[in-house]
């Protein structure tokens, strides 16, 4: 299966699925420590579900979300990725799955259900729902009523769900998704996310009463392979 996802690295459409391909290196442990500090980042609940999000696009939060999906699913958790940035998918590329149908035919089709989407993936206990076709109304879609009873049904179906979603600076999608779940990773990228940036990130989160549950920082070493860091 690594091999399969070993293109990857080549590919800046796709999350490069280190804790596939090297589940050993460095960087899949340290995406590990990540997922144990989220499950008790919240010590009077249970955290859920969270949102991977950045203040800017290009900071790494479609690689952190794809990566955390893998070791939360690999720990024996029941996990879900929904891309829910439907504006610059990545989850069916990095995953190669198929993307004719996805979270954005289950919000515009009423026909459509969780099972017509929900694709299950290499990985044992992930399942994947993947953005579907771009939606020329994007933000419509994730706040509405229909979004919302999708949301109760994942929660009741899934032991922990993570929403690849929007730089949460650029567009308004994420602040609506991060309304309806546990909490925010927010994607901090060396040399590239700016302070003013994550500041208003911070307060965006806020202001939609929901939580920052830490930050990953995503530095470069002198071997030029990536480092990551929750805080």
């Amino acid at each position: 299966m690594a091999k399969k996802y070993k293109n990857h690295l080549l590919n800046p459409e796709a999350a490069t699925l280190f804790t596939i391909v090297d589940p050993l290196s460095p960087i899949s442990e340290q995406y590990r420590t990540i997922r144990t500090n989220i499950i008790y980042s919240k010590a009077e609940n249970k955290t859920q579900s969270v949102i991977v999000t950045s203040s800017g696009p290009a900071e790494g939060k479609s690689t952190t979300s794809a990566n955390l999906a893998v070791v939360f699913a690999q720990s024996g958790i029941k996990t879900l990725l929904v891309d829910a940035d439907l504006r610059r998918p990545t989850v069916h590329r990095s995953f190669d799955v198929d993307n004719t149908k996805g979270l954005s035919s289950l919000l515009s089709v009423r026909r459509m259900s969780l099972g017509d989407v929900i694709q299950e993936s290499d990985v044992h206990n992930l399942s994947l729902l993947p953005s579907g076709p771009i939606s020329p109304n994007p933000s419509e879609l994730l706040s509405s009523a229909r979004m919302r009873k999708v949301m109760t049904i994942l929660k009741s179906q899934y032991d922990f769900i993570i929403f690849d979603v929007p730089p949460i600076t650029t567009v308004t999608d994420a602040q609506l998704i991060a309304s309806q779940v546990d909490g925010a990773v927010l994607v901090v990228r060396e040399n590239k996310t700016e302070k003013a940036g994550l500041e208003r990130a911070v307060k965006l989160i806020q202001q939609v009463d929901s939580d920052v549950l830490g930050t990953v920082y995503v530095g470069e070493n002198q071997s030029q392979d990536y480092s990551y860091y929750y805080s």
